[in-house]
């Protein structure tokens, strides 16, 4: 079935006001493209666990919203207008023109799709979701390593900064032939990162079982084999057979980019699972919550060797002494 497209260019104020109008003439599943930066809260709540850069914002937005392209289109414009210029008469709207175009079928719940593109997380690494054929960035070398990935339903819940300070973190302190533990594993792109970064094992745990099959899928995309990354499916803070399954003092780096409600207690279970000598690279640590994450991990036999932030988040890197 084909779909009747609307569109209109407005002000990001408006956004909401012309939402709830347009709600009232009988509109549903309205979408909103603009550059408004995400609140914290928003990211955790991402179904992607690094966000891609968007543009400044400039005060504008798009609304665009679909209809059956049977019903009376000329009677349903001219009902919109209205509203629009009763909204016009008392807020600024922008030039608000209602436009409409023919839209395929469409497959709602991958929609989001066509905003997620390749980008670069840093000097040596990229994402490129796999719908897109090839990297298409001016700046991509042979020896960039490329992470495919196909964002399921239970992707996890890391942010842009978080992510990227633990890939660093990884692109710093990894070794050839390194065995790594990835606790809160999400979508498993930190420990597919530790193996395209040359270590030997890894082992990802998470305790939501739906982001098991989207681990799954993206360590095979990537051509990781079974043998070099291992998914699990639980809590290695409270549960003792996942704490022995692990396995103790037998991880040259373990990474958690998960919260710092989460680090703290962590941070005292995850030192009988590391060498000695070893070490522990943390983030997803707001800037407010730092203090307490550091002294945890401190209290807990680890010696900070590194701190790097970006924008208000947090990432340590502790040896286990």
């Amino acid at each position: 079935m084909k779909w009747t497209q609307y569109s209109l260019k407005t002000t990001t104020q408006a956004t909401d006001m012309i939402s709830y109008t347009l709600g009232e003439l009988g509109v549903e599943g309205i979408e909103v493209e603009d550059h408004i930066p995400l609140t914290e809260d928003e990211k955790k709540q991402m179904f992607v666990d690094i966000l891609p850069e968007t543009a400044p914002d400039d005060g504008t937005a798009v609304i665009r919203f679909y209809r059956d392209p049977e019903e009376n289109i000329s009677e349903f414009m001219t009902l919109v207008n209205d509203a629009l210029d009763e909204l016009r008469s008392f807020m600024d709207i922008g030039e608000a023109k209602l436009e409409i175009s023919e839209t395929a079928d469409k497959d709602w719940m991958n929609n989001w799709k066509e905003f997620f593109h390749t980008f670069r997380v840093s000097d040596k690494l990229i994402i490129k979701p796999t719908w897109e054929d090839k990297v298409d960035l001016d700046d991509y070398k042979d020896s960039d390593i490329v992470i495919n990935i196909d964002p399921g339903a239970a992707f996890g819940t890391g942010s842009h900064e978080t992510t990227r300070l633990c890939t660093l973190a990884l692109e710093k302190y990894i070794k050839e032939g390194d065995d790594v533990l990835d606790v809160g594993c999400g979508s498993g792109i930190l420990s597919i990162v530790s193996v395209k970064y040359g270590a030997k094992y890894a082992v990802g745990i998470d305790i939501d079982e739906h982001a098991i099959p989207s681990t799954i899928d993206n360590r095979d995309i990537n051509g990781v084999t079974n043998d070099q990354f291992k998914i699990m499916c639980g809590n290695i803070i409270d549960d003792t057979a996942i704490q022995e399954e692990i396995g103790f003092e037998k991880y040259d780096i373990a990474v958690a980019n998960i919260l710092a409600a989460v680090i703290i207690p962590l941070s005292g279970e995850i030192g009988q699972h590391i060498k000695p000598g070893g070490l522990f690279i943390s983030s997803g640590i707001i800037n407010t919550a730092a203090e307490d994450v550091k002294k945890s991990i401190i209290s807990n036999g680890f010696t900070i060797i590194d701190t790097s932030t970006l924008g208000d988040w947090y990432c340590f890197v502790a040896r286990k002494n």
